[in-house]
């Protein structure tokens, strides 16, 4: 997939408890140039780091081992910090409602529709750039 430069340097949380899946968003996120927070599989461990780091985005699943991730989007639309949510569940109507204002993508997500997106949704609201190297700043 074609690297899109406005995405270079950004620092993303990931969120997402499927190891594969996982794994498969942040390859394409490294090889985007972003630097990956996380991924972060639970809950309470997502809030965290949400409150904890410097971001320019979030990528979220939204059921996180039985337990959905509205408490992490509060910390991140608290620090005005714009996000992507990704899941299977995007459009049950009883969800529908609450994630009205918020970018969607059904699983499995298309690369290249979750890369115009990021670059639509977060380049455009980067706080600070940023020269150092991408990579891994958090596990869980």
């Amino acid at each position: 997939m074609q690297k899109n430069e406005a995405l270079r340097g950004l620092r993303i949380l990931l969120v997402e408890d499927d190891v594969l899946i996982a794994m498969d968003i942040e390859d394409l996120l490294l090889d985007q140039g972003c630097a990956v927070v996380g991924p972060f599989a639970r809950v309470d461990d997502a809030s965290r780091a949400a409150a904890a780091h410097e971001l320019d985005g979030a990528i979220l699943d939204l059921n996180l081992q039985g337990a959905l991730s509205f408490p992490v989007m509060d910390v991140l639309k608290e620090r005005e910090i714009p996000f992507i949510v990704c899941s299977g569940y995007v459009e049950l109507p009883q969800l529908r409602e609450k994630l009205m204002d918020v970018p969607k993508l059904g699983k499995p997500s298309d690369h290249r529709m979750l890369v115009e997106t990021m670059a639509f949704h977060f380049a455009a609201q980067r706080t600070t750039t940023s020269n150092s190297t991408p990579d891994q700043i958090g596990f869980a």
